[in-house]
């Protein structure tokens, strides 16, 4: 996937790869090689869910020594692999591959191997590899029980808003690589885009964001401070990039509150934000959003006359969302659609 990435972004993962570099080929030989096989480890804290599948989220903490510079690392979360790789971690030695994204696969290893799926993990495989260290979160956060016995396993899963997260991972997976200052300027960057994109959508009108899963849409709303799973995804253009909603009179789930097409007349928002599932999920045989909302009721709409529905990229909306390669391409697709 080609990125437009006009800022600094790029540029600090460059920097920060050859920072890394740098460090191995001007320290004495025993340096040379990092802190692998040194022993050293830092401690990290989360919170993890142990209740089951159909129950009410029940956490506890846990504290997990995460071994300094690890060379072999098997990713669940692509949101996770994403910052890795922008830091200039190596790449993995395996991940569910058929989730990676294509502009995210230059972080996995040519001869990775397949770790299973985001919700089941192959733990043969993974045994056999023995990795130094195991990450997951979100869907793959319920594999964690499985698999921190083979080895250190860390969960990072939101927690707090999309902005909080992003940069508690990515301030933790510096530490790792011994690239904070690298992962600080990538906050810093990204942060200071955000706020610049915020400035202008104060100015655009009202926004619905909506996802159109098969030939069905749903309505998104913001989290208003609850970032559950079931809300932050949803909330992000409103809670991330500033944009006003036409209405908050939403129903709280995870793929938003069905809708009709009436519901988008009546309200009539001065821009549309389209997550297309049916595109993320490669669902076989839907239609494209594109094909769904393009009929008589929709084209009586304000952002439909005036050429403001704004499709999403829909890998980094619904599959990712996190990371900071895909931070910068959702900081994109905001800033393009107001220009």
């Amino acid at each position: 996937m080609a990125l437009n990435r006009p800022l600094a972004t790029l540029s600090i993962v460059a920097a920060s790869a050859l920072a890394l570099a740098g460090c191995a080929s001007s320290n004495d030989a025993d340096a040379a090689s990092g802190d692998e096989g040194s022993g050293e480890t830092i401690e990290f804290t989360f919170q993890q869910n142990v209740a089951g599948e159909d129950e009410e989220p029940e956490y506890v903490e846990e504290t997990v020594d995460v071994p300094k510079n690890p060379e072999s690392v098997v990713f669940f979360d692509m949101a996770s692999l994403d910052t890795w790789a922008a830091l200039g971690g190596p790449a993995a030695i395996g991940a569910p591959l058929d989730s990676v994204p294509d502009y995210l696969a230059d972080g996995v290893a040519d001869d990775a191997f397949n770790a299973g799926t985001l919700f089941e993990a192959d733990l043969v495989e993974i045994e056999a590899a023995q990795p130094e260290l195991i990450i997951v979160a979100g869907r793959s956060a319920a594999l964690y029980e499985d698999l921190k016995g083979i080895a250190p396993t860390v969960n990072l899963s939101s927690e707090g808003s999309f902005e909080e997260t992003l940069e508690r991972n990515t301030a933790f997976l510096g530490e790792v690589l011994g690239a904070e200052d690298e992962a600080q300027a990538a906050i810093d960057d990204i942060e200071a885009q955000i706020e610049d994109v915020r400035a202008k959508t104060a100015d655009i009108g009202t926004g619905l964001s909506v996802m159109v899963a098969g030939d069905s849409i749903s309505a998104l709303k913001p989290s208003e401070g609850d970032y559950s799973g079931r809300n932050l995804r949803g909330g992000l253009v409103y809670d991330v990039f500033g944009v006003q909603p036409i209405t908050d009179d939403i129903e709280a789930a995870t793929h938003g509150e069905p809708v009709s097409f009436e519901f988008l007349e009546d309200y009539d928002p001065d821009y549309l934000f389209v997550t297309d599932r049916n595109a993320a999920v490669a669902e076989e045989g839907a239609q494209t959003a594109e094909v769904v909302l393009d009929n008589e009721i929709v084209h009586s709409t304000t952002a439909w006359e005036n050429d403001q529905i704004v499709y999403l990229d829909p890998t980094a909306w619904y599959i990712v969302f996190g990371g900071l390669e895909t931070a910068q391409i959702m900081i994109d697709d905001i800033a393009n659609a107001i220009s």
